[in-house]
């Protein structure tokens, strides 16, 4: 008789004796085959892969009794299944119900059609490999790793989303907050961003650059002490080139990933205002030197300057916008980010489609705070690669706030406001108890 293919999935980057237990109950049904995870589809629902795909590959290769090793590039199964319809697939019992049911009803399905059959073993809920887990998510938040991850993840995906986070309780949001997608999986956000809008609306400020570095600093410790995503930092203007030097090794050293600097001069204004107040753009010439000094500054590859056009802004024309772009990228730019306070999003689908027109490779960061009805999906089309949800955190938090004082003055008690306001059960629930 012919011997029973057996398939199984796997994303681990730690191989302990639950996955090998497992793995040996598998083998005696058959050859097994193994499909590991891509990088993308395990950072698409689950913690960033401290150990990258060909290495993990190299891990189960080595494991006794594997018959072979295969990448499943999507969370779905469908494509492995269809190539090698084996006789069974393994798992365990913990995706009956969550993000993995749909996928569990897929496979389900697609075996069943020519005879296969679902294999389920109890899911070992042993405390010592949560603890695992949880050591390896630590493991993330180190300065070092944090940083190198924006490059990584953008590598991985093409097209990732940021929110605004300016405190350690909206840093756990973003870092926390997931959907389970239609057919199967999560959706998250990739990267945190920490936005001077927000941090000087979290402390009763304006927005011009009064709130200094070293308060601004500490919003970015007090969001990393209990979240591990990589931050994009929102330098302004930058300040003087000889002060913009020691901002940026301020920001590699602490793990952020990621700075974007505007190329505007004297006393800052929201940009969303455009013509209506005193702005002024930086010449070509100044703003590549400030962004040269900053690259010649930090110490490693993975830190990134982002150079933030305004010239759509202050309405100077797209051809401008073109040409700082060449600029700025010649100058040493990592990525470019174009703004726009128009309601349309046509303006920024020119820039982008002529700029990929000549540069394929540059990552481009847009910021829809204005232009709010275009979908990522959209985006990823014309060749953005980052999304910045930039202020929506603040913005929501401000009215229900303000809301809840109101109802407790009018009611002369808290009781009306009870099931708009999270209990505190939840928010000690939120706030991990290990740091």
């Amino acid at each position: 008789m012919k011997e029973k293919i057996v398939y199984m999935c796997m994303s681990t980057d730690v191989i302990h004796g639950g996955h090998i237990s497992i793995i040996n109950k598998a083998k005696k049904l058959g050859k097994l085959i193994i499909g590991v995870l891509s990088d993308e589809a395990v950072s698409s629902y689950k913690r960033f892969p401290l150990v990258p795909y060909e290495e993990r590959k190299i891990l189960y290769q080595n494991l006794d009794g594997v018959y072979k090793v295969v990448e499943q590039k999507e969370l779905s199964y469908k494509k492995n299944l269809e190539i090698y319809k084996p006789d069974y697939v393994v798992h365990g019992d913990n995706w009956k119900s969550g993000y993995q049911k749909p996928i569990r009803e897929e496979v389900i399905e697609i075996i069943s059609s020519y005879g296969g059959q679902l294999v389920e073993y109890p899911y070992s809920k042993d405390q010592k490999y949560k603890d695992i887990d949880d050591m390896m998510r630590r493991e993330l938040s180190l300065p070092n790793i944090r940083c190198q991850r924006l490059r990584k993840v953008l590598d991985m995906k093409g097209l990732i989303t940021v929110m605004e986070a300016h405190s350690g309780l909206t840093g756990l949001i973003v870092e926390k907050t997931t959907i389970n997608e239609e057919h199967g999986g999560l959706k998250q956000f990739d990267a945190m961003w920490v936005s001077s809008l927000c941090d000087s609306t979290e402390k009763g400020k304006p927005d011009i650059e009064l709130v200094d570095m070293t308060s601004r600093f500490r919003t970015i410790d007090d969001i990393m002490e209990v979240t591990t995503k990589p931050i994009i930092f929102d330098g302004d203007t930058g300040g003087l080139k000889e002060h913009f030097v020691y901002t940026v090794r301020t920001l590699e050293r602490m793990g952020v990933s990621m700075v974007i600097i505007e190329d505007k001069i004297g006393l800052k204004k929201n940009s969303l205002f455009g013509t209506e107040v005193e702005q002024t753009q930086d010449d070509i010439e100044n703003f590549c030197e400030k962004i040269k000094a900053g690259k010649l500054a930090q110490k490693s590859k993975d830190f990134m300057i982002c150079a933030r056009i305004e010239s759509l802004i202050l309405e100077v024309g797209l051809e401008d916008a073109l040409k700082r772009a060449r600029a700025y990228v010649k100058a040493g730019a990592d990525a470019i980010m174009i703004h726009s306070r128009k309601k349309e999003p046509d303006e920024i689908f020119d820039f982008v489609d002529k700029f990929r027109s000549e540069n394929k490779i540059t990552p481009i960061v847009v910021v829809p705070t204005s232009f709010n009805s275009v979908t990522e999906e959209e985006f990823k089309k014309h060749g953005v690669n980052i999304v910045i949800y930039a202020n929506q955190l603040i913005r929501a938090a401000f009215p229900a706030m303000q809301n809840v004082a109101k109802s407790i003055l009018q009611n002369h008690r808290a009781k009306e406001v009870d099931d708009i306001c999270i209990s505190i059960k939840d928010i000690i629930t939120l706030i991990p108890e290990d740091y």
